[in-house]
This record gives structure tokens, sequence and C-alpha cells, in this order.
């Protein structure tokens, strides 16, 4: 009987090595599509596994944040005194700004005392993002305490960004209990705070006197110095 030639590299043939090496590479990659397709599990049960072992992503809390708070609105009452209670805790917990960010939007759309703490709370929020977030709430929810809180917040923030909202959520409330606030606003040494104050004085008081800070540093001081906005309107038609 004959034996067949040993199959090592001193005895194969270039061509016949190649192409043994390409069968082995069809077949292996064969076997991994097989593998693969016999794989028990789906993409979803894998989403599933990741949830469980490092938990919602950020975009995934804020959907189910949404859907939650969709929810309680269209119960009412209770539910949402116990939707917002819980919003207060994650508000405490959750690492991620944009989230904190997301809660605090959610708590503004709500009248509960849990909400009016998480809108109160955030102006604290060691993010700036987030406090400056919060200065568009309360913009929005407007009244004296509005006036009072953006006050502090444009006098003791040490981030320019957060004062520049506050000061123009000052004029957003459109309440002339802001105007001494934003009479302060005009002293500032940071033009760009001093300019967003008259823009905003401009929607509290009902007058335009034009962008000229002195001018309106002058009317602050003496808003009898100043004729009525119409009346000087009237003038420029005129003249």
């Amino acid at each position: 009987m004959v034996k067949p030639p040993a199959c090592n590299g001193s005895t194969l043939r270039p061509g016949i090595l190649r192409t043994a090496v390409l069968a082995a590479l069809a077949i292996a990659g064969g076997c991994a599509q097989t593998a693969a397709w016999k794989m028990p599990w789906s993409d979803t049960s894998r989403d599933e596994r990741f949830k469980e072992k490092y938990g919602l992503t950020a975009n995934q809390r804020v959907k189910e944040i949404e859907a939650q708070a969709d929810a309680a609105r269209s119960e009412g009452g209770k539910r949402e005194e116990a939707f917002t209670a819980e919003l207060v805790r994650s508000m405490l917990t959750e690492h991620d700004p944009r989230v904190r960010i997301k809660i605090l939007d959610v708590a503004g759309t709500f009248e509960t005392p849990s909400a009016l703490s998480i809108c109160r709370g955030a102006l604290e929020d060691p993010d700036a993002k987030v406090r400056m977030a919060a200065c568009n709430a309360w913009g929005k929810r407007t009244g004296d305490e509005a006036v009072k809180l953006l006050s502090h917040r444009y006098q003791t923030d040490t981030d320019i960004d957060v004062r520049l909202e506050a000061v123009r959520m000052l004029g957003a409330v459109e309440d002339q209990t802001a105007i001494p606030a934003l009479a302060r606003a005009l002293e500032d040494p940071d033009p760009a705070v001093q300019y967003r104050a008259v823009a905003s004085l401009k929607k509290v008081s009902g007058r335009d006197l034009g962008d000229d800070v002195n001018r309106w540093r002058a009317w602050a001081a003496d808003p009898a110095s100043e004729p009525d906005w119409s009346m000087a309107e009237t003038f420029r038609k005129i003249f």
C-alpha cells in the first residue's frame, strides 16, 4: 500500500497550500456565521441585560421621566404630588446634569410643593447649566418669589452666564418690583450685564430710552426725569 505524502510545508506546493488555507478560512467563517445565527438572545434582551447591570442611560432616564409626567398629569391630584415627591428624590441622587435639567423642566410644569422645592433647590445646583435652567423656570413662573430668587441669584452667583440669565429672566417676569435689582445691574462692572439689564428694564418699565446705560441709570435714580415713552416717541416723529 502506498502512503500519501506527509502534509507539511516541505511537500505541499504553494498553490495547494493556498487553496487549503482559503478553504479553512471559508469553513471557519461559515461556522462563525452559524454560531452567530444560533445566538440565543436578541438585541432587545441584550439591552435589558445592560440595563440590569449598568442602569438606564441618560436619554432613557429622560424618556422615562417624560412618560411618568404625562401619566401623572392625566391622573392629577395625589398622583401629581406622589410623582413630584419622587422627582425630589431623583434630583438629589441624579449625577448627570442633563437629566437634572429635565427633572427641573418637568417640575416647572407642576404646582405641587415638591415641584416648587425642586425649582428653588436647583438655583443652588453645583452645575451652572442647571442653575441657568432654574432661572429660566422662575422667569416662567413669575410673581414676587420669582423676583426675589432671581435677584438673589444675580447678586450672588459666581458664573457670569448664570448672572446674565438671572437678569434676563427678571425682565421676563415683567414685574416692576424687579426694577431695583435691575438698577443695581446697571452698575455692574461687566458691560454685558449692564446691557442685559437695559433690555430687561425696557420690558419691566414699559419704556424705551434707547440703549444708553447712563440714561437708564438717571431714570432709575429719578423716574420722573424722563418723559413718558409715548410722548418722547411723538417728539421724535415731529422733529
